[in-house]
């Protein structure tokens, strides 16, 4: 079994939608923990749900040591995979240059990085935008792509309709991006 972890700081369906995943197209994946940054996001409630051991790492004044934290917590989780499932906090350079990362954002990459990407995209009027997984690196979603998605902007998509869109394509590519990775380790592995 492959270990995960997943790093998440709000409502969790994106978590969820790997965590039902077990039972189909992840079950060589041990989802070990779930880290999060707020103690009230509603992600943590899901993983308790799905008997996800939940830890809180709140940001510090001193950012530093807070990276710190994350780093110690992943290294004793011990994980094959960190999915970043709506974290909204950068990562250190030490700790994505330790760990294998993946991050989903809500847009075409390099199109719109960053916490605004649903926003952005329909200000600058593009016909079309979608999902994207990377690896994370040290920058603002500019890590190398793995997978995309694409998915037309209808005229009357508001900001909210258009991320709920987003997200399903998310959920199913995020579970596909997991399991191809995984499978990959094991052939390199085995």
């Amino acid at each position: 079994m492959k270990r995960i972890v997943i790093l998440a700081s709000g409502s969790g369906t994106l978590a969820q939608a790997i965590f039902d995943a077990r039972t189909t197209s992840l079950t060589n994946a041990d989802i070990v923990a779930l880290i999060s940054d707020k103690s009230d996001a509603q992600v943590i409630d899901r993983a308790a749900a799905a008997q996800i051991e939940s830890y809180v790492i709140p940001m510090l004044a001193d950012r530093g040591e807070w990276d710190r934290e994350l780093e110690t917590l992943l290294a004793a989780l011990k994980p094959d995979l960190v999915v970043s499932a709506g974290f909204m906090r950068l990562l250190s350079a030490k700790t994505v240059s330790r760990f294998k990362i993946i991050n989903s954002h809500p847009s075409l990459l390099p199109l719109f990085p960053g916490a605004h990407a649903v926003h952005d995209a329909l200000n600058a009027g593009v016909s079309h935008t979608g999902t994207t997984i990377h690896w994370v690196d040290a920058g603002l979603d500019t890590g190398e792509i793995i997978a995309q998605a694409q998915l037309d902007i209808h005229s009357d998509d508001t900001e909210e309709s258009l991320h709920e869109r987003i997200k399903i394509l998310e959920r199913g590519l995020i579970v596909a991006t997991i399991a191809s990775i995984l499978a990959t380790q094991e052939k390199i592995n085995g």
